[in-house]
């Protein structure tokens, strides 16, 4: 019924439309002669309506929900059906129809069916407004930025959401803007004025709709905010926004990432897409905060097959089930595996030959790799060479190995591990045809076990924040960033490459406690107190990227350097790693010895005593404890 009602209601306004044009051309007063053909082709006409916006689909439009989209549409149908309908007059002989009625016609028609479903979204607005419940008041907000994700969320608030929101105006720094208006609402002045616009205009929310700011400018902005005693909300990034659109389901709190964000990603993506793109793809420790990013990543660029390899179980099927959803048309192939167990790895290789792997499997806990020496060799040193030799064996395209800074004069064994699988595969690359390349960075934020997680667990804890010392500085860069630049690397590579990723001005650690609690709406030293620790066994107050020696050098990415380090003969590096593999089960300071004999610059020394790497004494477990057992 609601349909028929509805084409009624259309051929209401489509006969007035008409006559209307008839009288206007006519200046209301239509000659006899021309009277039988508005009777005649005044049914074909409305044939013609009828099916058009039949096939657009108009009449099961919901008339309150109609905006510029509808608008179009409708423009489309009403411009498609009068062509047709003018052909008919023309075919059938009729060319003393006046020409003007087809112009003017259409465009009553497109105004009157436009205006009145213009008229009821606003009557229904209307309505909801006086029908609010009196105790659902809608929050008074200002919008930071008026650009295009001001405008687009905007657009939104005020079509779908005026009973949770009253937008009062726009604060943006850019003076042109000043006293323009943007949806009837106007550009107030400056970010720096929101305290006396918030006070003035009894707002209490604000949104910061400004995707591309940098993190000084997300640090000012709320500082902003907190002086004017709002609270605040964001959008997302730009290269997070799903097809450049902001919506309101999007708005989230303020994050740590926002404060030290930095300018966004530009990737090569022909470049990427040549090295990925129809591909099988196989990335290693999948399920991994880095890994499991990768795989997004590549997921973009449509491989013929993406290869999840990952020995945790809850993480690979968390990615697998992830990734399920989010493409449907990729082909996931999950395989619970361990990197360094040559027989499983080699089923793999022969059965799914991969074109492309990256390395993401590793041990990265430093103190874990302290205590427990002979894991950290066995998973980032024979890990890495039993992926490495077969990628090589099975003519693999592309190796690209995930490395740390912490390889660069390590003090860790961790970082000494990493430091040995660089120059393996650095090795590697010179007598294969696969290209074998290394990316080195920093720390990543939000990743698993980094130190963002564990100062969130304590400030819900009420703290107090842990940091080792005043004075540890360390990189930062997001999850999507490195994976991004991991991506655009490893395409980049001819082999041999040690690529090394800006990281930006190193970040001290206290300050990243203190922006965290601030976030929170808290203190630091008043509601949540810093305490300091000492550093723990093979840290270091700073991390570098590069040495010297390595002549790090531009490409023609800006944020991706290549350093061509010293080599290690082949001979010389595989009797040492013959040694490595006769060390499982040897005292830590043995293996701490012949680590040093691989990589030189690794200094051992720096293990604080406080923090004994292993006891003095063998441990005796208390019989209860065995008996519980």
């Amino acid at each position: 019924m609601r349909v028929v009602a509805v084409v009624l209601a259309h051929v209401v306004l489509w006969t007035a439309a008409l006559v209307c044009a008839w009288l206007l051309r006519f200046e209301f007063s239509i000659p006899a002669t021309y009277r039988y053909q508005f009777l005649i082709w005044f049914p074909a006409l409305l044939a013609c309506r009828v099916l058009a916006f039949s096939a657009f689909r108009l009449f099961s439009d919901i008339w309150r929900y109609s905006g510029v989209g509808a608008l179009r549409t409708i423009l489309q149908a009403t411009v498609l059906s009068s062509i047709a309908y003018a052909c008919l007059t023309w075919a059938m002989g009729f060319k003393e129809h006046p020409r003007s009625i087809f112009l003017l016609e259409a465009g009553i028609s497109f105004a009157a069916v436009g205006g009145v479903r213009l008229l009821a979204r606003a009557a229904h607005s209307r309505w909801s407004r006086r029908n609010r419940n009196p105790q659902e008041q809608a929050r008074r907000l200002l919008i930071l930025g008026a650009g295009d994700a001001g405008e687009m969320l905007i657009r939104e608030i005020l079509r779908l959401h005026r009973s949770r929101y009253e937008p009062v105006g726009f604060l943006d720094d850019d003076r042109k803007k000043w006293g323009q208006r943007i949806h009837g609402l106007s550009v107030i002045g400056g970010i720096d004025e929101l305290a006396d616009a918030a006070s003035s205009r009894g707002v209490k929310d604000v949104i910061i709709a400004i995707p591309t700011a940098t993190g000084r400018q997300m640090q000012r902005f709320v500082e902003c905010c907190k002086a004017a005693d709002v609270s605040y909300k964001t959008i997302p990034g730009i290269d997070h926004l799903i097809d450049g659109c902001v919506t309101v389901s999007q708005l989230r709190d303020v994050d740590i990432e926002d404060l030290l964000g930095r300018d966004p990603v530009t990737l090569d993506i022909d470049v990427i897409s040549q090295a990925v793109a129809s591909k099988v793809v196989l990335v290693s420790g999948a399920g991994g905060s880095i890994g499991s990013e990768i795989c997004r990543q590549v997921c973009r660029f449509k491989p013929a097959a993406l290869v999840l390899l990952e020995r945790a179980e809850n993480n690979l099927f968390n990615i697998h089930r992830e990734l399920q959803r989010l493409y449907p048309d990729v082909c996931v192939v999950p395989r619970l595996a361990d990197v360094a167990d040559v027989p499983r790895m080699r089923a793999i290789f022969q059965r799914l030959r991969p074109t492309v792997v990256f390395h993401a499997a590793a041990h990265k806990h430093v103190p874990m790799l302290e205590w427990n020496p002979s894991e950290g060799i066995a998973n980032n040193v024979f890990g890495t060479k039993a992926l490495a030799d077969l990628s090589d064996q099975y003519r693999v395209e592309r190796f690209v190995m995930i490395s740390t800074d912490k390889a660069v004069n390590p003090t860790s064994v961790m970082g000494t591990t990493k430091r040995i699988a660089e120059m393996y595969v650095q090795a590697l690359a010179e007598r294969s045809k696969t290209r074998f390349v290394t990316v080195r960075f920093g720390n990543v934020l939000g990743s698993a076990g980094s130190v963002i997680p564990i100062f969130r667990e304590q400030i819900a804890r009420g703290g107090p924040i842990t940091i080792t010392h005043p004075e540890m500085r360390r990189y930062f860069m997001t999850i999507p960033e490195a994976s991004q630049l991991v991506l655009q690397a490893g395409a980049m590579g001819k082999g041999g490459e040690i690529f090394i990723l800006d990281m930006g001005e190193p970040v001290k650690i206290v300050d990243l406690a203190r922006s965290l609690v601030e976030l929170s709406g808290l203190q630091a030293g008043v509601d949540i107190a810093i305490e300091y620790t000492g550093l723990r066994p093979g840290e270091k107050l700073f991390e570098e990227i590069a040495v010297g020696d390595e002549h790090a050098e531009k490409t023609r990415h800006p944020k991706i350097f290549v350093g061509r380090s010293r080599r290690c003969s082949w001979e010389r590096l595989n009797r040492h790693l013959e040694i490595l593999s006769t060390l499982e089960g040897q005292p830590p300071e043995r293996i701490r010895s012949t680590l040093v004999e691989v990589v030189p610059e690794y200094d051992a020394t720096v293990v604080p005593e406080r923090l004994p790497i292993a006891p003095a004494e063998p441990v005796v477990v208390p019989s209860r404890v065995i008996a519980s057992a």
